[in-house]
This record gives structure tokens, C-alpha cells and sequence, in this order.
């Protein structure tokens, strides 16, 4: 591994399979390394350039060693795959990265810093705990069923029927157990969900990227919070229309012969952000009323021409460009 100028890391738990590249982009050398091994190695390199997918861990790698001089430079996964040749096995997987990242076309991943990755953590659990409650209000919703209690789909007012279905003595002892605890138990989930929303709401208020965006209309703390997150380096997209399509909130395209043939949204990305901005777009057109300004104008003539839902989708693809400016000049400051 002489006279290398880069390096490709296909990352795992502690094995680790790293493949060298010379100034012309020649393999000249590979190795295997356990996690120890792989830090010692690194250390005693010259700054190098290192190619890694954004998995799991890697972005506590790239900080690690761009304090090391190191230029960390991390790809998404669906980037990789077309570059990799013959059978996928850890060493055509290195291969690939370096392949996939010398293409001077690559977009590459910001690395994110310890407190994004901590405020997208919150906002991983937060997600999880409100999965829980609706599976535990779901579950008791069928349960009382089974007995001719049928309750609507709210969760408020499952919280206000179920003890008077207690109370009136129809169930046996043992379901009325089941359903006291699992009443209980939702009780939990929804204490558990209103702290995580508080911190993430303070969490907001204290980041200055989340803040800005928050006078964005439709974008609320979860929101603004979540693509400060999320969202490391905006100047790493040239424009809006790019972080939207990373989203996933631009028209699928299978365009030949000059014919431009657009489809439905590619719903690449992150899921979760996406579904923020269509739930804030859902918000704003909701409240639409009779506001004269140009944005409403603009919707109320688009959901006359094309319908509500694609007037929503039309509305989340503008806040991403308009949050992409924001972010960029506000991260330009700090």
C-alpha cells in the first residue's frame, strides 16, 4: 500500500476491507483489517482521500478522520451499486466505493457533527414511541370489538370511551385486566411521545438553521428541526430543485428522443422528512381561506387545475427549494 493518494472503505463491525488507489486512479494495494488495526494503519498515512458509503457509523468515522487531515468523502449507498463488478462480496463492495467516488459527477454526503446525529436520534425514537402508541391503540380497538365495543379511530376519544366500557361491567375479569393495562400503557406512550416533542420544540428554538426556517410557512419545529438535522451541508446540493429531489418530491423521469415523459413522485430519500413536508403543505392549504397574497393565489388556481393532493405535493417541492436557500445563507454566517 505504497505511494497511495486515496483509499475505499467498505465499513462493517469490526472487520474492515480497504483498497488503495494510486494519483491515476490504479488499485495498488488491498487490505484487511480488524477495527484497532484500521485506526492504527490511518494514522500513521499521509492525508489521504477516503471513500466510504453513509451507513451506519460512518459518519463518526468521517469526523474521526478528518481530525486526522484526512478528506472524508461519503456516498449513498444507491450510488455504489452500479459501479460494483462480478458477484457483491466485501471486496468488490471497497472496490466500487472508489470506483463510484473518482466519478467527477458524484454527489457526495456531508458528514454530519455529533449534535445532528444526536437530534436525528431523537427524532429516530420520538417516531418509534409514536409507532407504539397507535399499535397499542389498534390492538385495543380490536380487542373490544371482539366483544361488541366498537370505538372510532381517535385515539382521544378511545382514551374517554374505554374506562366507561370498564365500568360497566360487560367484560370478563381477565380482558378487563388485559385492557386496564393496556390503557395503562397508553397512557405511558402518550407521556413518553410529549416529552420528546417538548425537547425536540426546545431543541428548535435553540438551533439557529431551525429557527430561521420555522417563518417558512407549513414548517414547524419537527420539520425545521429535522432538516437542520438531516441536512448537514446545504451547499452541497447547487440549488433547491437538488434537496428536493433528494427528497424525493420531484416527477420520476423516463425521457428519450427530446420527449420529456414525466411520472409520479420517486419518493427517494428520507421518508420521514418527506412526510413532514406534506403533512406542513397539507396545513397550510387546509387553512387556505380567502388570503390573497401570491402563494395562495398560486394554490387556489393549481387545485382547481389539478386537485388537491397534487397541489399538496407541489407545495412541499417549493418549501424544500425555499428551505435550501434558507439553510444556505443562514450555515454561510455560522
Amino acid at each position: 500500500m505504497k505511494d497511495i493518494t486515496a483509499v475505499s472503505i467498505d465499513t462493517a463491525k469490526n472487520t474492515f476491507y480497504v483498497v488503495g488507489f494510486s494519483t491515476t486512479g490504479h488499485v495498488v494495494g488491498r487490505r484487511k483489517l480488524g477495527r484497532s488495526a484500521l485506526k492504527r494503519w490511518l494514522v500513521k498515512q499521509q492525508p489521504l482521500t477516503v471513500y466510504m458509503e453513509a451507513c451506519g457509523g460512518s459518519h463518526e468515522w468521517g469526523r474521526s478522520l478528518k481530525e486526522q487531515g484526512h478528506t472524508v468523502k461519503l456516498i449513498a449507498p444507491q450510488f455504489v451499486k452500479p459501479f460494483r463488478q462480478g458477484e457483491k462480496n466485501d471486496w468488490n463492495d471497497a472496490l466500487a466505493i472508489g470506483i463510484a467516488g473518482s466519478q467527477p459527477t458524484m454527489r457526495f454526503v456531508a458528514v454530519k457533527n455529533a449534535e445532528q446525529q444526536a437530534i436525528q436520534a431523537l427524532h429516530r425514537v420520538r417516531t418509534r414511541v409514536q409507532h407504539d402508541r397507535v399499535a397499542c391503540a389498534n390492538q385495543l380497538r380490536g380487542l373490544l370489538y371482539e366483544y361488541g365495543v366498537v370505538l372510532p379511530k381517535s385515539i382521544q376519544v378511545l382514551r374517554k370511551r374505554v374506562p366507561e366500557v370498564l365500568e360497566s361491567g360487560n367484560l370478563p375479569g381477565v380482558m378487563a385486566e388485559l385492557v386496564l393495562d393496556l390503557l395503562e400503557e397508553l397512557r405511558t406512550l402518550d407521556e413518553r411521545l410529549e416529552q420528546y416533542t417538548k425537547r425536540v420544540e426546545q431543541q428548535a428554538k435553540a438551533d439557529p438553521t431551525a429557527r430561521h426556517l420555522m417563518e417558512l410557512r407549513g414548517i414547524g419545529p419537527l420539520t425545521a428541526s429535522a432538516l437542520s438535522a438531516d441536512v448537514a451541508d446545504a451547499r452541497v446540493f447547487r440549488n433547491g430543485r437538488q434537496l428536493s429531489a433528494y427528497l424525493g418530491l420531484v416527477p420520476r423521469q423516463f425521457s428519450t428522443g427530446g420527449k420529456n415523459r414525466l411520472g409520479k413522485i420517486t419518493k427517494r430519500g428520507d421518508a420521514y422528512l418527506r412526510q413532514l413536508l406534506i403533512h406542513g403543505a397539507r396545513s397550510v392549504i387546509r387553512h387556505l381561506g380567502d388570503k390573497q397574497d401570491r402563494i395562495s393565489c398560486w394554490l387556489r388556481e393549481l387545485i382547481a387545475r389539478r386537485g388537491k393532493n397534487k397541489a399538496i405535493v407541489a407545495l412541499a417541492n417549493k418549501q424544500a427549494r425555499w428551505a435550501w436557500a434558507m439553510m444556505v445563507e443562514v450555515q454561510a454566517q455560522q
